[in-house]
């Protein structure tokens, strides 16, 4: 198990005896089947409860399933608190006005919630190769979408201070800033969800009325008038819907599809170099040049790899 993790190998390991607990325990999945001992189990990271090994495809497709919803998770709450901290603070140092009022972003917080709970249940392809924690190309991925985001909503809050008349009306600049981080919320979460292009899997459909639920209660609220947010006239709700949809689901998906291809699968994608044969030949030469002498297997391997990886 160690020779091949040093070699870069991802390893499993099936086992049910006493004798097999150490591998079980290094390997980054030990697999104690059904029937076998209780030191087995205690070591493994796994225990089938049925028997045979027909399961472990189910376990591995869950794992990875589940490893993906965590990417999901990780890209979008990064990005959306970037996204939430600039926008106020930069609107503030440019405007002298918060642009958003204390109601409006728990009410936001509140109804996001909704949405990031779903993602729990949404449809999550499993890739076809190990996964590899490569969590700071994610996170650069995170941080540029979070920027991008930030640019656009003040692009389109300059445009509605210009042309909306928010600069004279601030429950209308209230409403416009929830709105806009609302949409921007649920079409950003889309865009999060998968890896590669945001249609290339459908959401779930809990998820997807869990975000219909959210745009639509969101739109509502600000129509019956509730303290601090005041109805925009219905085309420019409608042109700050669109606006989002466009901003998150074309130009910062592309961004996102060209960044980790560019900055994580790549770095997956290489095969690691196996030194294995390398070691083997030197530990058979320190052999040779010992004469041939047993019971020094272990340290003639253990001086070889050192030598190769040095």
């Amino acid at each position: 198990m160690k020779h091949l993790q040093a070699a870069g190998h991802v390893t499993g390991m099936t086992g049910d005896g006493v004798n097999d607990a150490p591998a079980l325990r290094q390997a980054e999945v030990g697999i104690a089947v059904s029937t076998a001992t209780d030191v087995a189990k205690g070591a493994a990271s796994v225990v089938l409860t049925e028997a045979g090994l027909t399961n472990i495809v189910a376990l591995v497709e869950q794992g990875r399933t589940i490893y993906q919803r965590i990417l999901t998770w990780i890209i979008n709450k990064i990005s959306r608190t970037i996204l939430k901290a600039a926008f106020v603070a930069i609107a503030f140092m440019v405007t002298g006005k918060f642009v958003v009022s204390a109601f409006a972003m728990l009410l936001l917080v509140f109804m996001t919630d909704f949405a990031k709970i779903s993602l729990a249940t949404d449809n999550v392809g499993s890739s076809r190769k190990p996964e590899t924690w490569n969590i700071g190309g994610f996170i650069t991925v995170s941080v540029v979408l979070g920027v991008a985001m930030v640019a656009e909503t003040l692009l389109l809050l300059w445009i509605g201070w210009t042309h909306f008349g928010l600069a004279t009306n601030n429950n209308a600049l209230y409403t416009f800033s929830f709105l806009t981080l609302l949409y921007f919320a649920v079409f950003s979460i889309v865009s999060a969800r998968e890896r590669h292009w945001f249609w290339t899997t459908l959401p779930s459909k809990a998820f997807l009325s869990a975000l219909a639920a959210d745009a639509l209660t969101g739109t509502v609220l600000t129509f019956v008038g509730l303290p601090g947010l005041m109805p925009l006239l219905w085309w420019q709700t409608l042109a700050i819907f669109a606006y989002a949809m466009v901003s998150c689901l074309v130009v910062n998906d592309a961004v996102k599809v060209a960044m980790i291809k560019r900055l994580v699968l790549n770095a997956v994608v290489k095969k690691p170099v196996d030194v294995t044969p390398q070691i083997a030949k030197r530990a058979y030469e320190l052999y040779e040049q010992r004469g041939r002498q047993d019971g020094r297997a272990v340290q003639d391997w253990g001086k070889a790899e050192r030598e190769i990886r040095r």
